[in-house]
């Protein structure tokens, strides 16, 4: 069997990314072109101002990829991308882009679902990932457990097991950050902070968890945040913490939503009799989350599976993987492949 060349281009939020893989697993070439310099002064993503910067950088990118893959375009055997879910301006910028590609370069067009390239991710990261298995998915807008069952490899086999009731933990990551005057983005701003404080110096240990027993809840623990930070004033207020208040706050929440992700996703893989837990998202860069997780799936024999650092953030290898095994069992995509914001 020849070969798979996959180009895919990831752009469902503020980063602009490419990659071009072999057989789903080799990285001939990728690049991540950040915008976090752009947002900062926002804190947080200005939908319009993530459009305009992919609109500059993408097909510059693409080109750079060839040259860098030594891979001419007649070389390639499909064009990849994300198209749901996400904002849906950044969305159709990548999608326009691929669908004018796949035209011109006569090549099959494959739409992937950038959650279920999160979990393709786990899977570049560790090759022996069986089904079943859960699936962790943990990122700025979404928090979601999912079961794949063993038709993974094509449409429909991640079944949707439990999410956020409201606010995802990368969102509050971020809304969390803003409150104690930490910057952006809030993840790194957060996991810094705390590792000065002290994670039960507030009482929000048990915050991220409804009493449903299944799905998560943010929004609550960002008030709380607020209320220790800004006080009745809300979050227009002026901070009331010190700098070991700031770092105690930070290292509270983090150990709530680390608490919250690590507990369900467990509880959900032994629910499910699931060998492994498979994780991904940028939220699965947080080391405390990666040191929990480790420590309480060896303790129930539950095998992980984790990209690296690199590989949790956006990013268009992880979108090439999962559109690999999609190209494999056959599926593609017509010149009307729509976008979707969820």
């Amino acid at each position: 069997m020849a070969d798979s060349l996959i180009l895919a281009i990831e752009s469902s939020c503020d980063e602009t990314a490419g990659a071009i893989l072999r057989n789903g697993r080799e990285i001939l070439a990728q690049f991540v072109a950040s915008q976090v310099d752009l947002h900062r002064a926002y804190g947080g993503v200005v939908p319009e101002v993530a459009c305009r910067a992919h609109m500059e950088c993408l097909l510059p990118g693409v080109d750079q990829l060839l040259r860098d893959a030594d891979v001419k375009p007649e070389g390639l055997s499909a064009l990849a991308v994300s198209h749901r879910p996400g904002l849906i301006g950044a969305l159709l910028v990548g999608v326009s882009a691929a669908k004018a590609l796949a035209l011109a370069w006569r090549k099959p067009l494959i739409g992937v679902d950038h959650l279920e390239a999160h979990v393709a991710a786990a899977g570049l990261a560790c090759p022996e990932l069986a089904a079943p298995y859960v699936a962790l998915v943990a990122s700025g807008g979404h928090s979601n457990l999912y079961l794949a069952t063993g038709n993974e490899a094509g449409r429909g086999g991640m079944t949707p097991l439990a999410s956020t009731l409201d606010d995802a933990a990368g969102e509050a990551f971020d809304k969390a950050a803003k409150l104690l005057g930490l910057g952006f983005p809030g993840g790194p701003r957060i996991q810094e902070a705390a590792r000065s404080g002290n994670p039960r110096a507030f009482p929000w240990r048990d915050a991220g968890l409804p009493p449903d027993g299944v799905n998560f809840s943010f929004s609550g623990l960002k008030t709380a945040v607020m209320r220790i930070a800004r006080g009745q004033a809300g979050r227009r207020g002026p901070l009331l913490l010190d700098g070991q208040g700031v770092a105690d706050a930070a290292a509270s929440f983090q150990e709530a939503v680390v608490h919250a992700l690590v507990s369900r996703a467990l509880a959900a893989a032994e629910r499910n009799h699931a060998g492994w837990l498979a994780v991904g998202g940028g939220v699965a860069a947080n080391s405390r989350l990666r040191e929990e997780l480790a420590g309480a799936a060896a303790e129930r024999e539950i095998r992980l599976a984790i990209p690296p650092l690199a590989l949790c953030t956006d990013n268009a290898v992880m979108v090439a993987a999962r559109a690999h095994a999609l190209f494999a069992t056959g599926v593609r995509d017509e010149l009307d492949l729509e976008t979707a914001a969820r």
